[in-house]
């Protein structure tokens, strides 16, 4: 080989590199959408497989297991039980699914009072005023129930379809096979009040998808995101030509190493970006009028915290945020029941229901799906700790797994209705037993998804929400 032969070769070479990248690149970028791992594109809004009643998602995450017998499953009767054991026929099915209480504890009734509401007459506990003023929009569950029985196994189920770690999470799922309508604020947004959720991250990760599809954590209080503001010596003009060379290495490195991860950290970046203008907006509460922060609690300071990220809820809604998370905690009374639970309802029910009406009011509510609910319920039977005769104003109840309460309303949900009921002791549905992966399923085709066919390759197999099981609970669709 001559040198002008050697030179036509390398000049070649250098031609594929240089022009063919734009190629190269376009292909990769198709690759990736169509396996759901593209950057910015992927967050695009997405057609689901039919037609969707609701494009928007709020769910209220109560975490600990909110107890249904005080709050939506009246049963009065078992006062007549009080300070008894439950029959050895109800018991002997716990075996090991207990988490501190026994089988052969004494039953506790409720000293809470039940009432009618709306035109429906739903009964609901006289802690729950406010939310129970919107019954005639909401859809109450009594009977659903779940695998597991502890709360990071159960928030794992709840979320993800499974216990084990590392599956996608609702909200990942939902901005995965939807995309997102708001190109300046994430798709998933998390807002989390209380001592913090046991689950954590686990409850809005994006486990195997890319990370674009996790959720992004915001406060109620300064930045909405840590480390969003730019320093201040920075402008914005340098930090957008700062950007711009990182996004051309990267770039670059995608396509010579084919790594798909890339692409997720390019559109983060962006995001991020465009975020520093649009995020610190959705905090100010300026135009909102003084009647609207009073009805969502702001000017209280018990219902302050929650109303605040209620509030933000609402407004994420209306800018197009795909899917919010409000993750509460907590609500895991072992002890002390009537006061800890009294404290939670008076802290959230004012700002849940004032946003149920406020959606309505605004035409956001049939396009946005509301869902309330625990990772399970609790134990129709007396749970204490450390004292033989406690204090009635000292017992609690234990996790129950076998049947408890949640509600839906908004987009595509029969409101004014009550689904599934349980036996006397609210120990097993008696009808319409509803698993967790029929609820997800629900959900999902809410949204406009068949479940069995959203679905993520993954480990050379196809992963879905909803597992290996599941079914769309028609009672529950308007």
């Amino acid at each position: 080989m001559n040198w002008p032969q050697f030179q036509a070769i390398h000049h070649r070479r250098k031609f594929f590199e240089k022009f063919t990248g734009g190629i190269w690149t376009a292909a990769l970028a198709h690759l990736m959408q169509s396996d759901g791992r593209a950057g910015e594109e992927t967050m695009l809004p997405r057609k689901p497989h039919f037609p969707a009643r609701a494009k928007n998602v709020i769910f209220m995450f109560m975490e600990g297991g909110p107890s249904q017998l005080d709050l939506f499953d009246p049963k009065p009767q078992l006062r007549k039980y009080e300070g008894k054991p439950l029959p050895d026929s109800l018991t002997k099915a716990y075996g090991s699914k207990l988490a501190f209480a026994q089988p052969n504890s004494a039953v506790l009734a409720s000293p809470r009072q039940f009432r009618k509401w709306g035109q429906c007459g739903t009964e609901m506990s006289d802690w729950m005023p406010s939310i129970s003023a919107n019954a005639d929009d909401i859809c109450l569950i009594r009977s659903m129930h779940t695998d597991a029985f502890n709360h990071h196994p159960g928030q794992l189920l709840l979320f993800s379809g499974s216990t084990q770690f590392g599956r996608p999470s609702l909200g990942a799922w939902t901005t995965y096979g939807l995309g997102s309508e708001s190109q300046n604020l994430p798709a998933f947004a998390v807002m989390v009040s209380g001592r913090g959720t046991s689950g954590g991250v686990t409850n809005w990760t994006s486990g195997f998808m890319p990370s674009p599809y996790q959720g992004t954590v915001f406060r109620s209080s300064g930045d909405p995101i840590l480390y969003l503001s730019n320093p201040g010596e920075l402008s914005q003009k340098t930090q957008r030509v700062t950007l711009d060379a990182l996004r051309e290495m990267n770039e670059q490195h995608m396509v010579s190493s084919g790594d798909l991860a890339i692409a997720s950290r390019i559109a983060s970046y962006e995001l991020a970006f465009r975020m520093q203008s649009h995020a610190p907006d959705l905090l100010d509460f300026s135009k909102e009028s003084p009647a609207t922060l009073d009805a969502y609690g702001l000017n209280q300071e018990i219902t302050r915290p929650y109303g605040t990220n209620c509030l933000l809820a609402r407004r994420m809604v209306e800018r197009g945020v795909r899917f919010v998370l409000l993750a509460d905690a907590s609500w895991d009374d072992h002890s002390e029941l009537n006061t800890k639970l009294k404290k939670n309802c008076d802290r959230t029910q004012q700002p849940i229901g004032t946003m149920i009406a406020d959606l309505k009011q605004r035409g956001l509510l049939d396009s946005t799906l509301l869902v309330w609910c625990g990772e399970f319920g609790r134990t129709p039977m007396v749970e204490h700790r450390g004292e033989n005769t406690p204090a009635p104003d000292k017992v609690g109840r234990d996790h129950h797994p076998f049947a408890y309460s949640l509600w839906l309303a908004g987009g595509g949900i029969q409101g004014g209705r009550v689904v599934g009921a349980t036996d006397d002791f609210c120990f097993y549905p008696t009808e319409d037993p509803i698993h967790i992966h029929d609820l997800q399923a629900t959900i999902l085709h809410c949204l406009g998804f068949d479940h069995t066919r959203l679905t993520f390759r993954h480990l050379g197999r196809e992963f879905r929400l909803t597992d290996v099981g599941g079914a769309v609970v028609k009672k529950l669709l308007a």
